[in-house]
């Protein structure tokens, strides 16, 4: 079976995106206009959705994609953007949006490992990496909860000992069929309970 060629596709459409200069519409500045800066999940779904039901144009928010929408190890690639939007584009505001009926929460750890084998990586690998400390299967684990999930990913965020205390950090479920969004910790009032 022939493998299908994206990179061909996508370089021959760039070619005449740019000559039919379609960027034009597009076009900002690298300063989210609302400054925030959201932490979701890489789910197809969201693609466009998500920015629609958050009434964001391109140029108005920071937006970090990635397995679950989680935020995994404080010191981590996330945080460490959600910092850099702190102090470099000064957004005020983070964004945590979970979603329903999400991928990561289903994972069988142990097809992905037997998948893993299949496709080249070795036993001794594994267990190189389980002896260096990093048990896969706790590491490719999402979570069981959605509500739970976006909880602990807010408390990483708003706790972090680099994060200013008065950035709002927010906590959303959405739906990845409608676009509804279900509001699980709103920033503004852990705000106002920490007198900011």
């Amino acid at each position: 079976m022939e493998r299908k060629n994206n990179l061909k596709e996508i370089v021959e459409f760039n070619k005449e995106f740019v000559e039919s200069k379609e960027y034009e519409k597009y076009k900002t500045t690298k300063y989210p206009e609302k400054s925030m800066v959201i932490v979701s999940c890489m789910d197809t779904r969201l693609t466009e959705l998500l920015p629609k039901a958050m009434n964001l144009k391109n140029g108005d928010a920071k937006i970090i994609k990635n397995a679950g929408g989680l935020v995994v190890h404080p010191f981590g690639s996330a945080m460490r953007s959600i910092l850099i939007c702190v102090y470099e584009f000064d957004v005020k505001e983070v964004f945590i949006v979970g979603h329903y009926d999400c991928g990561v929460s289903t994972l069988d750890i142990n097809r992905i490992i037997r998948e893993m084998k299949e496709k080249g990586i070795e036993e001794k690998t594994l267990n190189t990496l389980l002896n260096s400390g990093i048990d896969i299967k706790t590491w490719m684990h999402g979570f069981d909860c959605i509500e739970e999930s976006v909880e602990k990913t807010v408390a990483t965020v708003k706790n972090h000992p680099l994060l200013p205390a008065d950035v709002a950090v927010h906590g959303l479920i959405m739906n990845p069929e409608t676009g509804k969004i279900d509001v699980v910790i709103d920033g503004f009032e852990k705000l106002k309970e920490n007198n900011l």
